[in-house]
Parts: structure tokens; C-alpha cells; sequence
């Protein structure tokens, strides 16, 4: 057992933040609703943490359980997969259109409330060890362990670890947190959850990428299927294979005879297919753009024409949109080569790996890198009339004329090319493109780049998942933690927690436009995000800010800059200016917001109950966060502003009540006070035990 105070905290919250990390990425990959509820196992963990800071002084040892919860939360996700869905509805789109599994009206809730008593159990160790220090060092202590979490698990996503090393890591963490209460049965958990991680890590031909669970098996004796999350995803053939069978991806260099491709930029490259016809075509030069690292290597390893190995071809494991922005190359063909993902770029938005890429903005800049007389060409099994009428009329706008358009039946649905060119008489149509209705829905763009849903609204599915979060949250934390009045003079800080969540989930989604959707850059955002909060609780321990009014003028100016200073404007900058800019509009905000937490989190009365709260109002900031799909996420910035004048009206009162409150009236602006009195410590202790006592815990 890890006895040193600190040394404990930081090592349990480096296990609190790893298992939410590898819960989004695991459940994901078996439970496929949960591609498209962005951020269900999110808002699981932020009620489980809420809830176990609450019970911080309950009797029941929850910390103890963790094993045995963890283990019937993987046991039940392994017995009850779901890797496909009722498609039913044509407001917004889904992959893999048949239903398996348990509904998903009986499978969501179970996942949410599993994780939320995954999350609980683990928190209430965290918090009982947050409690034995003043709130500032706490929370120090608890980021830096967050750091570490965020590492440690980006470390085994970039070495393509499989779950048994997720569960390997978890157990030791626990084995080194060990405490009395363990026994035989945690023992027996820790056994049966890594021998089903065992199990699922060494099937034959899975694998796993950044982004998703990746199966290859033989469906005849020249084919291989490649799924990712259970559902298929591409095939692997030989170029002559795919000739005979499905003639249509041939079709874009028919409609270009006279077409010199010299250079070819295929997005989407996937395990080679495309690469290999381009090359067949009589492609000089090929930049094969895919986003997936293990996609990449199985298509090295297994395309039997071996594209990924002809000197003709370059490889660049990058995300599309981001390499047009990047490349100064110029193409006499760019295709976009089925570049549909089923990957979100975090557990918090709705954005996908490809929701850039088919923006009117990404048309744009496609175009921009087009040669005279050079064609760009699109194809994909559009499940849905709308989305290829979409994405056609976005084409419509972007060269002003329609694009040449060829349509076939497949066992996968519909597959259609849409291709054009600068001059009408460089693609040889032999059919237009004429809508299936009117009227054509809207392009997509940057700050609103939902491709998949027909208008600006909440799909139906949606406000029932959240109406199902909102009640089960309120019966659990009823249940778990008692009257929620004991939040009620922290309301400041559950304001704080909305606003920052959105503020986060703003600007993940900025910089993958600005950087990519890939997974390092995700993982770079979070970890700069953490290292903004931590630069900002160094300073609060060192330095005082007697008058907070100061703060939230300069975090709304910091807000009405980003504002302002839409992310799309910093594209046309050469990357160290548009990295500093990005850094600079998306991270002052950030430590603002967390220098005015700081200095409210330094004078709670209970560390515990306050820092729940405010994770809790974290979780209705994820809920918010679905507006985004209505007004755009440049949107969000509003009201991310309205929800911290909120908490500055709400935290003026609070202070107002409270018997010290003379201080804010103190001639000195700012005050060193780099050591907290011990007086003061032991009266914020006092204050702690009794609103302990009376909170029904």
C-alpha cells in the first residue's frame, strides 16, 4: 500500500483519469451507440466522480469495489455487444444498418450508470485522499496525476497496445494502492477482468489502432474483410480482383482520358486499393493521405499489388483537411477515396474524423491545389439520397457548374462518384447530377461541419439519451450522495465547471481544424489544457488576488478575442504563426477560467463537496454541448461567457454571506500569500467535518 500522502493522490488520480480514458476507448470500440452519442461515457464519469467526492466520508469503502465493479462493467459489455444499429429515421445518418445486441434503450443506460459506479468507486478513494490537503495543493496534486493519466495512456495509443495492457496498467496502479479492505474477492476480479481483456487482446487478426478495434479475416480465398468496431470497413483484393468485381472505382480515370496525372492526391488511402488503381491509371506520382497508422501497416502488409512499396508513391499518416491546408503541392487529380470514419476526434463533441474534410471550406482549398485542366473526384456508398445531393451541391458552388455523377448497387448500399473540373469540357459525363429532392440540403462548414444530419436540429435519438442522463443522474446522486442542498453555496463553482466544459470541447474542435482530427493532436490539446490549469494553480499558490472582478474582465475580453477572431481566419497562416495564434487565443481563456477556480477552490469550506460540484456542473456543460449541433460551435462561446457572469453573480453572493467577506473590500489589488495559515486550514477543516456530518453521506 502507498502510504506517502501525496505520492497517493497523485497515483489515484493518475488511475481516475486513465480508467475514463480507457473506458471511452473500450466501450467504444464493442458498443457502437456510443460513436454516436459523442460523449455518453463522459458525463458517466463526471456523475460517478461527482457522486464518490460526495461520499468522501460515507462508511462504505467504495474505493475497495473498484475491481469488482470494473470487472462486471467488462464482463456485461463483452456478453452484450452491440456492433450494429437501427438506422431507422433519416435526420441523421448511421454505419452498420442492422441491429444486433440489446436495445439501445436498455444498453445506454446500463453503460451509463456502470460507468458512473466505476468512476464513484474510484473517486471516493481520490477524494478522501484530496481532503487531507489544503484545496489549492489538492488540486495541484490531483492535475498532476491527471497529467500523468493522459500521458501514460497516449503512450500506449501510440504503440498500438491492446486492452490487456490497459488492464495490466489498472491493476498495478490498485495493487500499489492496495489497502486492508481488498480480499479474496478483489483478488478474483482483478483475475477475471484481465483475463477478459486477455481474451478479447489475442483474437486472431484483431488489432488495435488509435481510433479503433481493427479485424482482418478471409471471406475467399483473394479477399480479406477489414472491419473497425465489428462493422466492415474495406476490403482487401488485388487490383485485377477488384477490376473484375467492382469496375465502378476505374470509373474516375475513364472520365478523364486526356487527364496527364503527373500528381495524385488520394485522401482516404485506407489499406492500398485505391493507391494501386491510380498507379494502374497511369499516376506518375501518388500522396496517399490516411489518418489510421494500423490501416496503413495491415495494407503494407497484405495488399497483394504492394502499392505502399512503389517509389512513386508518398505516405502521410495525417488527416486529410490538414494536409491540404499544409501541402504547397499541386494535383491533376485529388480524390476522396471513401473517407468515412467511425471515430470521434474526442469523447466530448460530436465532431468525426472526416468532419472537416467535406466542409464548403475544405472544397475551397481542394480546388486551390488543382492544376489546369485537373479534376477532383469524390466516391462513397451514400446511404442516404440527401447526403450525396449535399455533397453535390457543395461541389455545384464550389466550381459553378454540376458535377458528372455515376451510380451503381452494391451489397453496402449505393455507391455514387461525383466528380468535376475547372472547365466543363475536362470530365467526359455521361451523366449529371440532378437532385432526388428539393430542396438540396445546405452545405456543411467549419463551425458547423455536421455532415451526417440533414438540418440544424437535435435528432430525436439524442434528447432522449439526454433526458435519460438527466434522470439517472438525479436518482443516483439522490441515492448515493443525499439532498444536493449541501452543493447550494457552490453554485458558482457548478456554473464554472458548464463554462469550462464547453470551453474545452471549443477548443479541441478549433484545433483539429487548425491541426487535424488526428490522435496526437487530440492528445496534445488535452495535455495543454491540463498544463493551463496547472500553470494557473502554481500561481494562485504563490500569488493572491484579492478581487476576482479583475480576472473576469480579462477572461471576457480573452473571450470576445476568440470571438472575434473566427479559427478559420488562422488557416491562411504559415504554421508557426497560426500555431502561436491558435495557442494564444485558445489557452488564455483556459488559465483565466482556472486562476478565478483557483482563487474561489483556495477558501472553500469543503474541498470535497465544492470540487464535486463543480464537476458536476461539468457534466451539464457536456449536455450543452449538444446545442452545438442548432448554432454552430463558434456559438459556444456566448455562452460559455453567460455561464461565468452566472457564476461571478452567484460567487459575489456567496461571498457576500460569508463572515470575512470584508476582505474584498481591501485597498490592495494583489497580496503575496504563498503559504496558507495554519489557523485558516483548520477552520476551513472545521467547516469541512461539519457540513460532512449533515449531508445525509
Amino acid at each position: 500500500m502507498l502510504r506517502a500522502p501525496a505520492g497517493r493522490l497523485v497515483l489515484l488520480s493518475f488511475l481516475m483519469l486513465f480508467v475514463e480514458l480507457a473506458l471511452i476507448r473500450w466501450a467504444g470500440s464493442n458498443v457502437i451507440y456510443l460513436s454516436y452519442f459523442s460523449n455518453f461515457v463522459l458525463l458517466g464519469s463526471f456523475l460517478g466522480i461527482g457522486i464518490g467526492f460526495l461520499r468522501v466520508r460515507a462508511q462504505v469503502d467504495l474505493f475497495a469495489w473498484t475491481p469488482v465493479v470494473l470487472a462486471l462493467f467488462i464482463g456485461f459489455v463483452r456478453v452484450f455487444p452491440v456492433v450494429t444499429v437501427d438506422c431507422t429515421g433519416s435526420q441523421l445518418i448511421y454505419f452498420g444498418c442492422t441491429p444486433s445486441g440489446l436495445p439501445m434503450w436498455v444498453t445506454l443506460p446500463v453503460v451509463f450508470v456502470a460507468v458512473a459506479v466505476v468512476m464513484a468507486s474510484i473517486a471516493q478513494g481520490v477524494a478522501r485522499s484530496f481532503a487531507a490537503f489544503e484545496p489549492l495543493e489538492a488540486y495541484r496534486l490531483d492535475i498532476l496525476g491527471s497529467l500523468a493519466g493522459i500521458a501514460g495512456f497516449t503512450l500506449l495509443s501510440f504503440l498500438g497496445a491492446p486492452p490487456i495492457a490497459w488492464g495490466c496498467v489498472v491493476s498495478a496502479a490498485l495493487l500499489v494502492l492496495y489497502n486492508p479492505s481488498f480480499g479474496r474477492v478483489q483478488v478474483v476480479a482483478m483475475t477475471a477482468m484481465i483475463l477478459m481483456l486477455g481474451m478479447e487482446s489475442i483474437k486472431a487478426g484483431d488489432s488495435w489502432s488509435p481510433y479503433y478495434k481493427v479485424s482482418v479475416f478471409p471471406i475467399s480465398p483473394v479477399m480479406l474483410e477489414l472491419n473497425v468496431n465489428g462493422i466492415p470497413h474495406q476490403m482487401i483484393e488485388s487490383m485485377t480482383e477488384r477490376r473484375r468485381t467492382e469496375p465502378v472505382y476505374f470509373r474516375p480515370y475513364a472520365r478523364i482520358p486526356s487527364n496527364p496525372l503527373r500528381n495524385v492526391l488520394i485522401v482516404g488511402a485506407g489499406n492500398g486499393g485505391d493507391v494501386a488503381i491510380a498507379l494502374a491509371a497511369g499516376a506518375k506520382h501518388v500522396d496517399a493521405v490516411e489518418i489510421d497508422p494500423r490501416i496503413y501497416q495491415i495494407g503494407r502488409e497484405m495488399n497483394s499489388d504492394h502499392p505502399y512499396q512503389r517509389p512513386e508513391v508518398s505516405v502521410h499518416i495525417d488527416d486529410g483537411r490538414a494536409f491540404l491546408e499544409r501541402t504547397r503541392n499541386q494535383y491533376d487529380l485529388i480524390l476522396f477515396a471513401l473517407p468515412d470514419s467511425l471515430a470521434l476526434v474526442s469523447g466530448q463533441s460530436s465532431l468525426r474524423l472526416e468532419s472537416y474534410l467535406f466542409t464548403a471550406e475544405a472544397m475551397r482549398a481542394a480546388r486551390r491545389h488543382l492544376n489546369p485542366g485537373g479534376a477532383f473526384g469524390m466516391y462513397n456508398y451514400y446511404r442516404q439520397d440527401w447526403l450525396r445531393d449535399r455533397l453535390a451541391g457543395t461541389l455545384e458552388a464550389t466550381y459553378g457548374q454540376r458535377p458528372c455523377i455515376d451510380s451503381s448497387i452494391g451489397n453496402a448500399g449505393k455507391f455514387s462518384l461525383l466528380i468535376v473540373a475547372n472547365a466543363k469540357d475536362d470530365v467526359k459525363c455521361a451523366t449529371t447530377w440532378s437532385p432526388a429532392a428539393l430542396p438540396v440540403p445546405d452545405p456543411v462548414d467549419d463551425d458547423h461541419p455536421f455532415l451526417y444530419l440533414r438540418t440544424r436540429s437535435i435528432p430525436w435519438l439524442y434528447l432522449i439519451a439526454i433526458a435519460t442522463i438527466l434522470l439517472a443522474s438525479f436518482l443516483l446522486i439522490r441515492a448515493a450522495a443525499g439532498p444536493l442542498g449541501q452543493m447550494r453555496t457552490y453554485l458558482d463553482l457548478s456554473f464554472m465547471g458548464a463554462a469550462f466544459l464547453l470551453l474545452e470541447t471549443k477548443n479541441v474542435v478549433q484545433f483539429a481544424l487548425l491541426f487535424g482530427t488526428t490522435w496526437f493532436v487530440n492528445a496534445l490539446v488535452f495535455f495543454g489544457i491540463l498544463l493551463s490549469v496547472f500553470a494557473a494553480v502554481e500561481l494562485a499558490s504563490h500569488v493572491r488576488i484579492r478581487r476576482p472582478v479583475y480576472l473576469y474582465v480579462a477572461l471576457f475580453a480573452a473571450l470576445a478575442v476568440a470571438w472575434l477572431i473566427p479559427p478559420e481566419r488562422l488557416l491562411a497562416l504559415d504554421f508557426p504563426l497560426r500555431f502561436g495564434a491558435a495557442v494564444g487565443l485558445a489557452f488564455a481563456p483556459i488559465f483565466l477560467a482556472n486562476l478565478i477556480f483557483a482563487e474561489r477552490f483556495r477558501d472553500v469550506g469543503s474541498s470535497t463537496v465544492a470540487f464535486a460540484a463543480n464537476l458536476l456542473g461539468a457534466m451539464v456543460g457536456g449536455i450543452l454541448e449538444y446545442s452545438s449541433l442548432i448554432v454552430g460551435y463558434r456559438s459556444l462561446l456566448p455562452l460559455v461567457g453567460l455561464l461565468y457572469a452566472l457564476a461571478f453573480v452567484f460567487g459575489r453572493a456567496t461571498q457576500a454571506k460569508r463572515p470575512d467577506s470584508h476582505s474584498q473590500m481591501l485597498p490592495s489589488f494583489i497580496t503575496n500569500d504563498s503559504q496558507p495559515s495554519t489557523s485558516g486550514l483548520k477552520s476551513a477543516l472545521r467547516v469541512f467535518v461539519r457540513g460532512q456530518s449533515t449531508s445525509g453521506s
